[in-house]
């Protein structure tokens, strides 16, 4: 068969299928207490937390505000949601600010794991398949994903958080955790089962998909079941999302795409040097600001923002930590509505 590349062999290999592969063997190497402590080292925090999970977040804006066409057509969505989003915080955050962070973990999540979907039905697009296997490989990626996260919630005592301590609620259950695994290792099999059988009976694989599914139940594995280290889990975590969010921002919405009429920078040979340049710039911009107001734990980084004052009035943060944190909402939110069908890539 065909196989259902979004740009070519090359591009998707490398920078969509490839990432969460190259995390683990990272990981793999790592020294024993990366992998089993809460210690991150500073050039671990910058590489992975600035420089692709925050710096991921404003690729949106290629899709979504530095868009026109897209712009014009989704105005009242592009501008609402940010307003809405900004709202919902501060109410959140006034109320609690565990609560605040705890809703925003759980968002995250929910974008997560919903890009793995995405991407599953994009290299999906092509194949005939009875609607049982359809909903089997749904089935499969949805387990790949929310097991772990589930067995985090029944497992205390994890050397790692999404945001903060205590943003996910935890009380072990081992009676619903060994429901869970049997129901996670029981998918598999019957997909794994499932590829035999379309392999034998019609000599073809879906190469794309099946990396996928690999490369979304390894890592989610690994960095939060096997492993029970900070810097182990943000590797895995980061690394299988952020650069394959990126590189289908790059691929459907670059500058030289949504900016034709620039003729002079945007469309050099080097632009996708500039595209990730105004990503880390925007990313160490708004950590800087989050350093220098609220968490003081990184001045060696940002020293341009050591002048800031620090915040510690319980009023100033529930309007101020939501309006660091929009960029992420508005991500989160946005990310439901950009990739629909409608929106072709």
């Amino acid at each position: 068969m065909k196989q259902p590349w979004i740009k070519n062999a090359r591009f998707d290999g490398l920078y969509i299928l490839a990432p969460p592969f190259v995390a683990m063997l990272i990981v793999w190497l790592l020294p024993e207490r990366f992998k089993t402590t809460d210690e991150m080292p500073l050039i671990g925090w910058v590489s992975l937390v600035v420089l692709i999970d925050v710096a991921h977040v404003y690729s949106t804006l290629f899709r979504t505000y530095l868009n026109p066409v897209r712009f014009r057509q989704q105005r009242f969505l592009f501008l609402i949601i940010p307003l809405v989003c900004y709202l919902a915080g501060v109410l959140l955050h006034t109320m609690n600010g565990l609560w605040f962070w705890r809703c925003l973990a759980y968002l995250a999540v929910f974008h997560f794991v919903r890009q793995q979907y995405g991407f599953l039905r994009i290299y999906s697009r092509a194949e005939v398949q009875s609607a049982w296997m359809t909903r089997l490989d749904t089935f499969v990626i949805y387990s790949a994903t929310l097991y772990p996260i589930i067995w985090w919630h029944l497992s205390p005592g994890r050397n790692f958080n999404w945001f903060v301590d205590g943003d996910f609620l935890q009380n072990e259950v081992d009676g619903l955790k060994t429901i869970a695994t049997v129901v996670y290792w029981f998918a598999l099999v019957l997909y794994v089962s499932k590829e035999i059988w379309l392999y034998r009976q019609r000599n073809e694989i879906n190469g794309p998909r099946n990396l996928l599914v690999i490369g979304t139940a390894t890592p989610w594995y690994l960095g939060i079941i096997q492993f029970n280290g900070d810097l182990a889990f943000t590797m895995l975590n980061v690394v299988s999302h952020g650069i394959p969010y990126i590189a289908l921002i790059w691929v459907s919405d670059r500058p030289a795409k949504s900016y034709a009429k620039l003729q002079g920078w945007l469309l050099t040979p080097y632009s996708w040097l500039y595209f990730l340049g105004f990503l880390c710039l925007l990313a160490y911009l708004e950590e800087g600001l989050w350093d220098g107001l609220v968490w003081r734990e990184h001045m060696v980084v940002f020293g341009w923002f050591r002048s800031l004052p620090t915040v510690t009035d319980p009023v100033v943060l529930a309007f101020l930590v939501p309006l660091l944190a929009l960029p992420q909402m508005t991500h989160y939110v946005l990310d439901g509505f950009i990739w629909r069908r409608s929106n072709k890539l």
